[in-house]
Formats: structure tokens, C-alpha cells, sequence
């Protein structure tokens, strides 16, 4: 049988900086073009040479184009073919050094009105700054967790050993008051469509997805703390539910009203360990990366004088 074990996602804790290659240069590349077009019928090298990011005579090396004096470096396009991810061709570097020209020509356009003097520029200057210095730092400060072969098995087994006979393929809908709650379950009761509902109201998880979450299982009857992270009223009304039943009434946890469906239900399908194995040691990776981020600020929370 194929494995699914179904567990609730752990928050993810990031510590990397994101790069966002945006593409800038369309109308540079439309202009490029038309350069392109009326040179060919002068000089076939010279269109060849524009058309890839070899550098042209006369810049220094490492230079392989410059903006009124301002230097666009290999080094520069290397990061860009690199953080975009894709097969690294001629094609692909000529339209990344197109790109690359075009926000150096709109960065010297914005600094020549003066906008880096706007506050709200500034604001997100500084905040950008912010998060680039903080995140620098904690990756210094959060080093690589390693996991070890016994405690992914260990972890394995404990996922097993937790699953009931019989798993679940439930839909919820979540929102923040009781009248809202009611007002869906009078509409389910008329015909109306879960899923649809789910888009429409749900506060709650993969509310875009209509509500549906991943396979479940519970050992029956519930035990506190033994509910896959599901919240105990939410796992007790899950298991009472036939297919394609869903809750009388929302069931309250913690002033969020939730109402639960049961698309599917089936004997529980239980993967090998080499199956899951990655899976595992990928969530107590970020299980332990969580404990160290909050150990970080708690220890720096003891030695600051915070008020508020």
C-alpha cells in the first residue's frame, strides 16, 4: 500500500534572504529590438555581439555593459542567471543583460527626480536594511540542525504508533464569530456548495483550496495530546462523522467557530519508513530550528529592558 502519514505543518521559521528578480525590461528589450532590426542591415557582427552579454570592446573586464559611466558587471549577470532559476544559454543571459541595463536606466531616472529623499521611500529603505541585517544575523546565530538516523526512526514510530485504524479526508470551514458560522450552516443545509463556501467565508486553513486539508488518523476513542496537533474538539467530531457528513453545529476552539466535513474516509495506509523518512528528518530539522529561534529570543528578551 502507498504510505500517507498526515500531520499538521509546522510554521516555518525563515532565516534566508530572498532575491526577487522582477522582469523590468520590456520595453527596453521592444527598443532593443527595433536597434536590433535597423543595425542588422549595417553590420551583421555588431547586431550578433548586442544580442549576447559578451562584453564589447573598449569596457574594462568584468564589464560587459555600462549605463551613462555606471558599470553592469558579469558578476552581476552570473547572480541574475543564477537566481532565476533557469538553463543558463546565450538567450536567456542576452534578456537578463537587457534587464539589467533597464533597472540601472529607471534607477538613474528615480535618483534624478530625487526620490530617494520621499519618506515613504526612505521608510522602506530603512526597513528593507532592517530585514537584510537581522537575517544576516540569524543565520550566523541559527547554524544548520542535524538530525540523526535514530531520530527520524524514533519519530517514525511515534507517527505510526499515534495512527488510528481508519483515516479521514475532512474540509473545514473557520470563522471568527457565531453568526457568520450559522449563517454557512443554513446554506449547506439548502444545497449550498462546501467547497464554495470555504472560498467565500473560511478564515481557516487552505481556505483558497476550498478548505481541504491532507489525510488524518486518529486512534480512537481521543486521547488528549494525541491528535496529530488537531485541536481535541475537532478531532472528536471528525471521527463521528460518516462520509460526506459534516458537523450539526460549529464546534468552538478558542473563539474560532469551525465546521468540518468528511469527504472521504478509508482504512489508514501506512507508508514505509524509507518513504517518509525525508519527509521526517525535514520536519524535526525545522522542529529544532523553531526551539533554537525561540530559545534565541528568550535568552535576548532576558538581557533587554523592554517596555510596553
Amino acid at each position: 500500500m502507498s504510505k500517507s502519514i498526515s500531520m499538521q505543518r509546522i510554521g516555518h521559521f525563515a532565516t534566508g534572504i530572498a532575491f526577487v528578480a522582477v522582469g523590468i525590461a520590456g520595453a527596453y528589450d521592444a527598443h532593443a529590438a527595433v536597434s536590433h532590426k535597423k543595425a542588422s542591415s549595417n553590420s551583421t557582427a555588431a547586431t550578433a555581439a548586442a544580442a549576447t552579454s559578451a562584453p564589447q570592446a573598449g569596457l574594462p573586464p568584468g564589464v560587459i555593459a555600462r549605463v551613462d559611466g555606471v558599470p553592469i558587471t558579469q558578476g552581476q549577470l552570473d547572480t541574475a542567471v543564477k537566481l532565476s532559476r533557469a538553463p543558463d544559454t546565450p538567450a536567456l543571459r542576452a534578456q537578463l543583460k537587457s534587464q539589467l541595463i533597464a533597472r540601472e536606466l529607471f534607477r538613474q531616472a528615480a535618483e534624478k527626480a530625487h526620490y530617494e529623499s520621499r519618506p515613504a521611500v526612505q521608510a522602506e529603505i530603512d526597513q528593507i536594511k532592517t530585514t537584510v541585517i537581522t537575517q544576516a544575523w540569524l543565520q550566523d546565530q541559527l547554524r544548520p540542525v542535524q538530525v540523526s538516523d535514530a531520530d527520524v526512526k524514533a519519530q517514525y514510530d511515534k507517527v505510526v504508533a499515534s495512527l488510528g485504524d481508519t483515516e479521514y479526508k475532512p474540509r473545514v470551514i473557520a470563522t471568527r464569530d457565531a453568526d457568520t458560522a450559522q449563517k454557512v450552516l443554513d446554506q449547506l443545509r439548502k444545497g449550498a456548495d462546501f467547497a464554495q463556501l470555504a472560498r467565500q467565508y473560511s478564515q481557516g486553513p487552505n481556505a483558497a483550496q476550498g478548505g481541504e486539508l491532507g489525510w488524518i488518523s486518529f486512534k480512537t476513542p481521543i486521547e488528549a495530546g494525541k491528535t496529530q496537533n488537531w485541536p481535541q474538539p475537532l478531532a472528536e467530531a471528525l471521527v463521528k462523522l460518516p462520509q460526506g457528513g459534516v458537523t450539526s453545529a460549529p464546534v468552538r476552539v478558542d473563539g474560532t467557530y469551525w465546521i468540518v466535513r468528511v469527504d472521504d474516509r478509508r482504512a489508514t495506509q501506512i507508508p514505509t519508513f524509507d518513504q517518509s523518512k525525508d519527509m521526517l528528518r525535514k520536519q524535526l530539522e525545522q522542529v529544532a530550528r523553531t526551539k533554537a529561534a525561540a530559545e534565541l529570543v528568550l535568552g535576548l528578551t532576558k538581557q533587554a529592558h523592554i517596555e510596553q
